[in-house]
């Protein structure tokens, strides 16, 4: 194909304008940190020591990523078994999203998605969503965050099998921030 010099010209104009629009209209995005909503996980941001009753159950440590438009989650149990999350926040709606994937994704709960359901008046959070069940069908699984003090954090994880009319606790974590 041969174009003339005229029509290169004009097509590389074109090419950098859309160019230069897309950097501009990029640079008049706010950052995330200007909506309060992208803070509502903060009180969880840290390392932290996670026990149920006294017993260490393992380590967990969540960071914000992308100048704190997402936060991701790194989970080892004391067993050695690992997670990961990350949560992100969709600004039409205002809620956060959860993605969990484990070592075992091939198994109940090895991979989970949930967004969030409740944001309680203490800044505690609840997520909730549907898992396979691996008799068929689906459970519920919610997982409710609550703020103690500024290095304490209460994990609270339950399950539905009757459409949320009774609840199962299977993980009740307390959070230690470490120094």
């Amino acid at each position: 194909m041969h174009f003339s010099r005229s029509v290169l010209v004009i097509l590389l104009c074109y090419i950098a304008l859309i160019a230069f629009s897309s950097a501009a209209e990029a640079q008049d995005v706010p950052p995330c940190a200007s909506d309060t909503a992208f803070g509502w996980l903060d009180f969880w941001v840290g390392t932290w020591d996670v026990y149920v009753g006294d017993k260490m159950a393992g380590t967990n440590r969540i960071e914000k990523m992308l100048d704190g438009c997402a936060i991701t989650e790194h989970w080892t149990s004391s067993t050695g078994n690992a997670g990961f999350s990350l949560f992100y926040f969709l600004p039409d709606t205002r809620t956060w999203k959860q993605v969990w994937v484990t070592g075992h994704a091939l198994g109940p709960g090895g991979v989970k998605e949930k967004e969030l359901v409740v944001r309680f008046p203490d800044g505690g959070v609840r997520f909730q969503g549907q898992v396979p069940s691996s008799r068929g069908g689906y459970y519920l699984d919610r997982t409710t965050l609550t703020p103690v003090n500024a290095n304490e954090v209460r994990q609270l994880i339950e399950v539905s099998t009757d459409g949320g009319e009774e609840w199962r606790t299977v993980f009740d974590g307390r959070y230690v921030r470490q120094e």
